[in-house]
């Protein structure tokens, strides 16, 4: 089987990004080692391919820039010119082979069909595939075609390729009018040659259509104000050379408004528009002709709190419309929205498997951090489960909630206000799917009064009222940890603006813990370049007992277990085995058979040092008869002083990604977050939230 794959299309802007970036995220779950190679790229040796920047940046590829390419498109016309072809494919066979032999895959790119030379581009890359050895993805353009066409370039360019003996694995008719996917899918089965995989993807408008950065760099000109906001969507453009009025009737979401520039009524009305919560957020406007608006309306412009972009060109408005119109749309690094669109339509659309079965046929052992997320995300969307998030009045909380809808990982409600977060939703240009995402006021829900006398009869033992139930459920950490206590939520994820605490507390006095487990702790995963540890207990219990060690390094054996990670338990101290005395070390040596009594069938080692429990030669030194040291990977900490700084020093240091704490022990997820988290910070706790509700 070949550890390499190579991607083609048969003319310009056919969605290749789709195929690329879908493939990529495929593999980097099963692979460590990852490189992008693109034989020919567009751009001058003094540029940047705008393509290959995004999918080096995204999946953070190791591989030089330098090394990502081989010509530029002028290169090769002048060895072309020269006679000098096969110079070209050995250089082109050089460069790969090195990739190849430094990596586990490599994901090759044909060309882009920008030249205006499109036979010896589709002849080069037949040839380049060729003489790689690799088998072929086509990409078959369907926008604008009927059936016959896309089944008639289907059919003729695979035939081109295998009658030069080119294997094609999958031929994707790309961006087709959803209405003929079926009528497509069928055809292409019964006309491709058995053995290659049919596949369609329907044409997404999101994906085609372009940022105001794109336009600006299209149509050119000046960008008088918004710049920071130069990555708004737009879905769509009008002409404002109509009277104020009607044109507001014609404004949709993610409008650009094209416009000479001393209308100054145009302008102000759009920008007036865009604040009003009785219209939708526009995307930007372009000021026409060389004109800029009077003083007085720049200087109101100028004391605006939310301006969008605003592009002054020279050209008139009718060379201008048809320069918007010609503006082709490119996933760029910044635009993660777009990138995990792409995607979710590959995982969505692609036979995953069965292009597993036919170019994958290894895995390593090493779990990367890129696999470990891929691994849980897939996890989570197999069984997708409904996470309350309490904090909705926290921008991070929305944004990572908007990526984990669009991505179809778990279905989501949100605590709050639902005027004020639909506001900050519009200003923070994010769409929520109401099907998926539900906003829920604590202070103002049908559910308040069950929910209150639910605590009441809960707590009654220590002395709460109904009155008393009552005002705790306007709390949201209390009113969403009731939600999963009901079972109306299946996990529940708080913390970015809160503390751990108060985060926690409802969850240990009512959901309670699990049969047979009498300490709550938490773990993070630490994420290291090649491999993923399970540290705990770092977030929850100060100064454990060695009975409560004991139940933290059983609760995260099973956590271990859960996400995928062979669990070998190293119970960590100053001390390696029979080395050290003392009371910290004997407390760990009475925890480690504590859980051997428990738990014989665990791997277990305690105490030990941590350059002992995860450095093969120290282990091999220290305790050369350890099924653990040099080799674990559930590293248990005597104290959280310990643990805390322990993580935060590795995490900092080297950059590792500390996913957490996910809480533990709890009958239902309930997790914490860092009042300094990041929007993937929420992302992440959420999917393991969801996964922990899984089982």
């Amino acid at each position: 089987m070949t550890n390499a794959i190579y991607l083609t299309t048969t003319e310009p802007f056919s969605g290749k990004s789709i195929i690329a970036l879908g493939l990529m995220n495929l593999l980097a779950s099963k692979t460590e080692k990852l490189a992008y190679f693109k034989p020919v790229v567009s751009t001058q040796r003094t540029q940047t391919d705008a393509h290959l920047d995004t999918i080096a940046k995204h999946f953070e590829l190791k591989t030089p820039y330098q090394e990502m390419f081989a010509f530029t498109r002028d290169e090769v016309l002048k060895y072309q010119n020269a006679g000098k072809e096969s110079y070209l494919i050995d250089t082109v066979i050089e460069k790969f082979k090195r990739l190849q032999e430094q990596n586990d895959f490599v994901v090759v790119e044909g060309t882009d069909f920008m030249g205006g030379t499109t036979n010896l581009e589709f002849d080069g890359n037949i040839s380049i595939a060729k003489n790689l050895g690799l088998p072929v993805v086509l990409i078959v353009k369907g926008e604008g075609k009927s059936v016959n066409e896309i089944i008639d370039i289907s059919t003729t360019t695979t035939k081109s390729f295998m009658d030069e003996g080119v294997q094609v694995l999958t031929v994707v008719a790309n961006k087709i009018d959803p209405d003929k996917e079926a009528e497509i899918k069928k055809q292409l089965i019964n006309s491709l040659p058995n053995g290659v995989i049919p596949t369609t993807i329907p044409q997404n408008k999101e994906l085609g259509n372009p940022t105001m950065k794109e336009i600006h760099e299209s149509v050119g000109g000046t960008v008088l104000f918004g710049e920071h906001q130069l990555g708004n969507p737009v879905d769509n453009s009008i002409v404002g050379a109509m009277q104020l009025h009607n044109y507001l009737a014609r404004l949709q979401k993610n409008t650009l408004i094209v416009t000479p520039g001393d209308r100054g009524d145009i302008i102000i009305g759009a920008l007036q528009a865009n604040i009003s919560k009785n219209y939708q957020k526009i995307a930007g406007l372009i000021l026409t002709g060389g004109l800029v608006p009077e003083p007085t309306i720049l200087k109101l412009i100028e004391g605006l709190d939310m301006v969008v972009p605003i592009i002054s060109v020279e050209t008139g408005t009718f060379k201008t419309v048809n320069n918007v119109a010609n503006t082709q749309s490119r996933i760029s690094p910044d635009n993660k929205e777009k990138i995990a669109l792409a995607i979710s339509m590959f995982d969505k659309h692609i036979d995953t498997k069965t292009i597993e079965r036919k170019i994958i046929a290894f895995r390593t052992r090493n779990i990367t951090p890129r696999m470990f997320q891929y691994q849980i995300v897939k996890r989570a969307k197999e069984h997708k489960k409904h996470i309350v998030l309490p904090e909705g009045d926290d921008d991070r909380i929305l944004q990572a909630a908007d990526l984990l809808v669009k991505q179809n990982v778990v279905d989501i409600t949100i605590l709050g206000v639902k005027e004020n977060i639909e506001a900050a939703a519009k200003r923070l240009n994010i769409s929520f799917a109401h099907d998926k995402i539900k906003i829920i006021n604590p202070a103002t829900s049908d559910k308040l009064e069950g929910y209150a006398q639910t605590l009441t009869e809960l707590r009654k033992s220590k002395g709460i009222s109904m009155e008393m139930a009552r005002d705790l459920m306007h709390d949201v950490s209390y009113f969403g940890t009731m939600m999963v206590y009901k079972g109306e939520a299946d996990g529940m994820v708080s913390g970015a603006a809160h503390t751990t605490q108060h985060t926690i507390r409802p969850a240990l006095q009512f959901v309670k813990t699990k049969p047979g487990i009498a300490t709550v702790s938490s773990v993070f995963f630490m994420c290291l370049p090649n491999r993923v540890s399970v540290f705990g207990d770092c977030a929850v219990n100060p100064n454990p007992t060695s009975e409560q060690l004991a139940d933290i390094a059983i609760s995260s054996a099973e956590t271990s277990k859960m996400f995928g990670i062979e669990p070998k338990v190293a119970m960590l101290s100053y001390s390696s085995g029979t080395s050290g005395e003392g009371e910290d070390v004997d407390k760990v040596r009475k925890a480690t058979e504590i859980v051997r009594q428990k738990r014989p069938d665990l791997k277990v080692e305690g105490p030990i040092q941590y350059d002992a429990a995860v450095d093969p030669s120290v282990g091999k030194k220290k305790m050369p008869n350890s099924d653990v040291a040099g080799q674990a990977s559930v590293l248990i900490f005597p104290d959280l002083n310990t643990g805390n700084n322990t993580y935060k020093a590795v995490q900092r240091e080297t950059g590792a990604l500390a996913i957490g704490p996910m809480l533990q022990g709890l009958n239902k997820p309930v997790n914490d977050l860092s009042r300094g988290c990041t929007v993937d910070d929420v992302f992440n706790t959420v999917v393991i939230t969801a996964i922990q509700a899984q089982q």
